[in-house]
């Protein structure tokens, strides 16, 4: 299934879709997996506390919010591919990084657990169907392809890539 159009989404998550370079997930996934689990498991140990800004989130907090994103996501995911037209609510980043306890967990533990979310994510892409890909549901209040949902996963990372490249780096 080709990369999603505006309207496969809500236009809050435009700027992650874009973000893909892919011409389909399933490509995505051979393009981006290995590529941005490595960048964020290789991340130095010495700056997983630190804060660009004061009030900014620690590495730790980010990984564990990367963590939390991509589980909800995913589950929309599975959600809207098997055509469960339950409208999915929304969540509150902050509310999430507040109560994680990212500071009192260990940067290596935070890592497994993200390549072992990271490749759960990407075999649960990997079994879906273009027809399943093409299923829409409702997640915060928008319509939203299974597909575009997929393409969000990946365009998350690629911010948060980007943000780390830039301002913790």
């Amino acid at each position: 299934m080709a990369k999603p159009q505006a309207g496969d989404y809500g236009i809050f998550y435009e700027n992650y879709v874009n973000r893909v370079g892919a011409a389909n997930l399933h490509e995505a996934v051979t393009q981006y997996s290995q590529l941005l689990t490595d960048f964020f498991t290789t991340l130095p140990e010495q700056k997983a506390d630190y804060q660009y800004a004061p009030g900014k989130w620690s590495l730790k907090d980010l990984l564990q919010h990367i963590i939390d994103t991509e589980r909800i996501m995913s589950y929309r995911l599975l959600r809207i591919a098997r055509k469960d037209t339950t409208p999915l609510p929304g969540f509150e980043e902050g509310d999430y990084a507040t109560n994680a306890n990212a500071p009192g967990r260990s940067f290596s533990a935070l890592k497994e657990e993200l390549t072992a979310l990271r490749k759960s994510t990407d075999l649960l892409i990997q079994s879906l169907t273009e027809e399943q890909l093409a299923n829409t549901g409702t997640a915060s209040g928008n319509s939203a392809t299974a597909n575009a949902i997929g393409y969000i996963i990946f365009g998350h990372l690629l911010h948060h890539q980007q943000i780390v490249e830039e301002r913790y780096l």
